[in-house]
């Protein structure tokens, strides 16, 4: 299976790290070794001294698909989560500066939390969720799938142009403003309208 991450799909986040607004999805991988265990900690990285946490919602393809047009995409998914993009800021940064592609901040072994997957179908839709993060009780993150830039049909029409979507994959759609840094002892949890699908320490 692969992870496929989608970056800049919220105005806010792109604000907030002083980006632009691209013509079409940013689009990163992560390998299988990105994934935190069950129940695992989040280890911080010796390599890193500004790691943040970046919730986003995703999903998890359930057939084989290539080139996907828009109004087919709904048929790709049946669950839904919250996950975290954990980046090395620091190390990102430097990346970009150089012209350099981001694998190193983003793509490191432990860098992606997957929650609980829920049924879709539990929902109305999901073009209206809200979710959060939670750090140390308090709310850090928030978002609704309303605000993204582009929405998950779209998203996995446009991957789907350039990788062939398989039984497994997941695909993290972007995360909303509010990223922040994380320290030895923090607690997250994420919150998909009423429902917590993780929680994690930070080691």
């Amino acid at each position: 299976m692969k992870i496929i991450c989608i970056g800049r799909n919220f105005l806010g986040h792109i604000k907030e790290l002083n980006n632009k607004k691209n013509s079409s999805p940013v689009v990163f991988l992560k390998p299988e070794t990105s994934i935190i265990k069950k129940n695992q900690p989040f280890f911080i990285p010796d390599f890193s001294h500004e790691i943040h946490h970046e919730v986003e919602l995703i999903v998890k393809i359930n057939r084989l698909g290539k080139s996907i047009l828009p109004k087919f995409s709904h048929k790709y998914y049946d669950e839904i989560s919250l996950g975290i993009d954990f980046t090395a800021r620091d190390l990102q940064n430097d990346l970009k500066l150089n012209g350099l592609p981001w694998e190193k901040s983003k793509s490191f072994d432990g860098s992606a939390l997957i929650g609980k997957w829920i049924n879709k179908n539990k929902f109305s839709g999901v073009n209206d969720l809200n979710f959060h993060l939670m750090k140390n009780d308090k709310i850090v993150q928030k978002g609704n799938s309303s605000e993204m830039i582009w929405n998950i049909d779209e998203l996995i029409s446009e991957i789907s142009k350039f990788f062939t979507l398989k039984i497994g994959d997941v695909i993290f759609t972007g995360t909303p403003k509010g990223v922040g840094k994380v320290n030895v002892n923090d607690h997250l949890s994420g919150h998909l309208e009423d429902e917590e699908l993780f929680n994690v320490k930070i080691k």
